[in-house]
């Protein structure tokens, strides 16, 4: 992505090595080989509802073991009265909340795994705020593989719940996101672990571009218009925009989307960088601070890949505050009966921010992509709800109770 510089798998494992940790690979393919392979119809007559339906895109092996757990395959649900409510006629929901660990960042860990277990790794690592580690520990669970997981020591318990639970080595880092990173970069080197880390170890767009596919079959293979994303390291959406570029280069759509990456406004870099035309390479790193801590990020690690994707797609990238994020949580579960977490529901915050700019029409097709569910932040759910008025009642057993509690 800096250089253009191309390598054969077994020559590097995760960077350019003239770049260091900026060098950042992406996976090429084969596409003729890949369309002898799977095709629309092949996929129509395969009874697998899970992401290694689409293996014949995946840097895997064709005979590779896969994690017994059910990756991909989550509900796309059209949401008329929410679409309604914003001028709008056709909007869908990508709920990923359904994953096994209830985050998009299964897509990734899932395909970790694999790449772990080619390597000959003993131990696989990560650094995360929560839901990329929770993804990892669940999968690697799932087949007894041993992690350590390098987490803020502000993220979310229900988070670290998580990871304890799994079996896990917990490691709560007093600090940012960002020295949570660098440190388990260098524990990755030093103890010869596998490192899973966004932003630099490659495969983990392949994993994520999984969603992309899903959303295209889910719609005929008909291509939305636009796509809502949330952005923190940037890694999800140039993975979304990888799969769609898979799709182009076989055919099976005829247009490329356009991406709208959402930042909350305390953590803007991307969106910021995407205003004021910076190069992201000599960017500076930013104080990332916002309720939305799965998009909270002062240095996105895949934000090269992250402006591609929008720049490419000919999309754009909004900014939403905290409050407008917390707001989100309960009007998307009203509008449509999914419970996102903060980052999740930012991209429904985005997707009205996106309307007030006029950044989208009325008769587009648009996909809001909800990356993680609302019981990994039960604390901002609460909030959120506050926020709208919404409250419990306390009443006492009796019919009387029932009635004044339903007159207020």
């Amino acid at each position: 992505m800096v250089c253009g510089k191309t390598y054969s798998p077994d020559e590097v494992t995760y960077v350019c090595p003239d770049h260091g940790n900026e060098g950042i690979l992406d996976v090429v393919y084969d596409y003729d080989a890949i369309a002898r392979a799977i095709t629309p119809e092949t996929l129509a007559a395969d009874p697998d509802p899970t992401l290694w339906r689409y293996k014949p895109l995946l840097p895997v092996a064709s005979d590779a073991a896969v994690p017994p757990l059910t990756v991909g395959g989550t509900p796309l649900y059209e949401a008329p009265r929410l679409a309604a409510g914003l001028g709008l006629k056709h909007v869908w929901v990508k709920d990923d909340g359904r994953e096994p660990t209830a985050s998009f960042k299964d897509r990734a860990s899932v395909i970790a795994i694999l790449k772990a277990r080619e390597a000959g790794a003993s131990v696989i690592t990560t650094a995360s705020t929560g839901n990329a580690a929770a993804a990892l520990a669940g999968l690697a669970a799932s087949v007894g593989y041993p992690t350590v997981i390098f987490v803020p020591a502000s993220a979310p318990q229900a988070k670290i719940a998580q990871l304890l639970t799994f079996g896990a080595r917990v490691l709560l880092v007093e600090g940012t996101y960002d020295d949570a990173f660098d440190l388990c970069l260098e524990a990755a080197d030093a103890f010869g672990w596998y490192n899973r880390n966004t932003g630099y170890n490659p495969y983990m767009s392949e994993g994520k571009k999984t969603v992309s596919y899903e959303i295209c079959e889910q719609l005929g293979w008909d291509a939305p218009d636009v796509i809502f994303v949330p952005v923190g390291d940037g890694c999800i959406i140039g993975g979304v925009y990888k799969g769609l570029y898979d799709l182009m280069q076989l055919g099976w759509i005829d247009r490329m989307p356009r991406l709208i990456g959402v930042q909350a406004e305390g953590s803007n870099y991307l969106a910021e960088a995407w205003e004021r035309g910076e190069d992201v390479l000599t960017k500076p790193p930013i104080q990332a601070r916002t309720v939305a801590d799965s998009i909270s990020a002062g240095l996105p690690r895949d934000r090269l890949k992250a402006m591609r994707a929008v720049r490419e797609s000919q999309g754009a990238f909004v900014t939403v505050s905290d409050e407008a994020i917390l707001r989100a949580i309960p009007e998307l579960a009203q509008m449509t009966g999914v419970f996102a977490e903060p980052a999740a529901a930012a991209a429904y915050a985005g997707l009205r921010r996106a309307v007030e700019l006029g950044l989208v029409s009325p008769e587009e097709r648009i996909v809001v992509l909800s990356t993680g569910s609302g019981l990994k932040d039960v604390a901002s759910a609460m909030k959120g709800a506050e926020l709208t008025g919404a409250q419990p009642y306390h009443v006492r057993p009796s019919l009387e109770d029932v009635r004044r509690a339903l007159d207020d």
